[in-house]
């Protein structure tokens, strides 16, 4: 079975490595080092659900439902292209200083409000966990399964809580002016990045 364990390590870090809306929201939160380790503990527990209702079934669901694939889809655009005009806007600001200062007064309800729609509102989540991992952790056995969902969810444990720690450790290089400019406009480039090819996906399958 520990071979089918690693199979999911691996195919969930591969699936979760490249840079998008979770990670860029993680990332910043440990550059500002504000409720960092709550926002990696909740993407965790937010990845372990999805990827659970996925490899345990949930994938007819949404490939049976266009409809409901679609609400998620745009929903998510909508999401990502309101966060990412906040990045840029913050970027791009006459003092950079003062807009950081009004981001760092967020309060703890809203960063989570934030992270639950950059994780619950990105398909992207939805074809990796339900489609992708879906289909591949479907034809393994019952208990062979429940390994393969256990080293996915392992992926996202060691990724997420690693990711918030090192950002947190790099704060005192990555919070000058500066650095938090170029942060901001490749976290409103990464939104809008991703947004775009929503769109796209969206407007092709119509």
């Amino acid at each position: 079975m520990l071979s089918v364990y690693f199979q999911g390590v691996v195919l969930g870090a591969a699936l979760i490595l490249p840079l998008g809306p979770q990670n860029a929201f993680v990332m910043n939160q440990g550059v500002r080092r504000q409720y960092h380790l709550m926002t990696a503990g909740l993407c965790t527990v937010s990845d372990i659900v999805l990827i659970c209702a996925g490899i345990f079934g949930g994938s007819a669901l949404l490939m049976q439902s266009p409809i409901l694939l679609q609400i998620v889809t745009w929903g998510g655009v909508a999401f990502l292209l309101w966060y990412g005009w906040g990045a840029l806007r913050t970027a791009f600001s006459g003092n950079i200083a003062i807009a950081q200062e009004t981001v760092m007064k967020q309060s703890r309800w809203r960063i989570l409000a934030t992270l639950l729609a950059v994780t619950w509102l990105n398909p992207h989540v939805y074809l990796d966990t339900f489609v992708v991992l879906g289909s591949l952790g479907g034809q393994f056995p019952e208990e062979a399964r429940r390994w393969f969902a256990f080293g996915t969810a392992s992926a996202s444990l060691i990724w997420f809580f690693g990711l918030a720690l090192l950002a947190a450790w790099l704060s005192p290089l990555l919070n000058t002016v500066k650095a938090q400019r170029i942060i901001n406009l490749l976290v409103g480039a990464v939104m809008w990045g991703i947004a775009g090819k929503l769109a796209w996906q969206a407007f092709s399958l119509v």
